[in-house]
């Protein structure tokens, strides 16, 4: 990693930030998916074949990444966002035969975006947020406008952010589901600069991925941040933030505004996969995760 991104922990003040914007995969939420696996695709085909669809594991998993690769590259988008739901609307309507088409017209609206959020669920292995998430947002919220700029898809980013408890901390919240592209577009970073109302130099954005969100950003006339995950990149070309952090409190400080005291066990309540509340524990790499 670059030197000054290691040993400089700030290279500006923060004294004139107004504004707010996050990220929120591998910057406020831990959350572990493997979206290879086959459980997932096997209840799909096993759903699909209620529907009059027989279709095997291995056929519904190519057909999957089969039509994401097709998305990715149909549009003209440098940094293209894909469609979850259109995905398995696709499935659907490419092998529907006709006791598919004879289902009731409600049911077969909604099937994309069940299977969608199903096969979501299936893959998720944790969601939790990092230590002292919760704890600084509650001071920075009373202080300062905060909005959400993330890539991800519609049809679950708002129900992951319902359940670790964030959905109301913010607005705008940008989805790159909503729009058809992906950071690093400075488009997005522009969509939630209209809703926040302020100007970009006097915005902080915090991410974890030092091309995605602190290059982003950074285009987009910025402030940035980069908290150090074991998620995202930490290089890319000259691009140094105002911040690094690894502790969600030194955004605080770093601010101006005092830390939360340390309690006996921090609270950073989170969400598994079998829904228990446990503490986020020291970041490290465990494994293959989707944002």
């Amino acid at each position: 990693m670059n030197e000054r991104l290691l040993t400089g922990r700030r290279t500006g003040t923060m004294d004139d930030i107004r504004a707010i914007a996050f990220d929120v995969n591998g910057t406020l939420v831990e959350i572990r998916t493997d979206e290879h696996d086959d459980a997932m695709f096997r209840a799909a085909g096993h759903f699909l074949i209620y529907q009059g669809i027989d279709l095997r594991r291995h056929e519904v998993k190519d057909l999957y990444f089969r039509f994401l690769d097709e998305q990715r590259h149909a549009g003209e988008e440098e940094h293209p966002e894909f469609d979850a739901v259109a995905i398995w609307r696709r499935i659907v309507t490419e092998h529907a035969t006709d006791f598919t088409r004879a289902l009731p017209a409600e049911k077969l609206a909604q099937m994309p975006l069940f299977l969608a959020e199903s096969c979501r669920g299936i893959s998720r292995r944790r969601l939790r947020l990092y230590p002292w998430v919760r704890e600084v947002l509650d001071v920075l919220r009373a202080r300062f406008p905060l909005a959400l700029v993330t890539d991800a898809q519609s049809a679950y980013a708002r129900g992951e952010l319902h359940k670790v408890g964030l959905l109301e901390y913010f607005d705008p919240i940008v989805v790159s589901g909503d729009h058809g592209f992906r950071k690093p577009d400075r488009r997005l970073f522009r969509i939630a600069l209209d809703g926040l109302g302020g100007a970009a130099e006097h915005t902080l954005y915090v991410g974890n991925d030092i091309h995605r969100d602190v290059f982003g950003a950074r285009e987009a006339g910025m402030r940035t941040a980069l908290f150090t995950s074991d998620q995202g990149t930490k290089e890319y070309q000259d691009c140094v933030p105002d911040l690094v952090f690894d502790d969600h409190r030194e955004l605080l400080s770093a601010l101006g505004l005092p830390r939360p005291p340390d309690p006996v066990r921090p609270d950073a309540a989170s969400a598994d996969t079998d829904g228990s509340s446990t503490a986020a524990p020291p970041v490290r790499s465990r494994g293959p995760v989707v944002t």
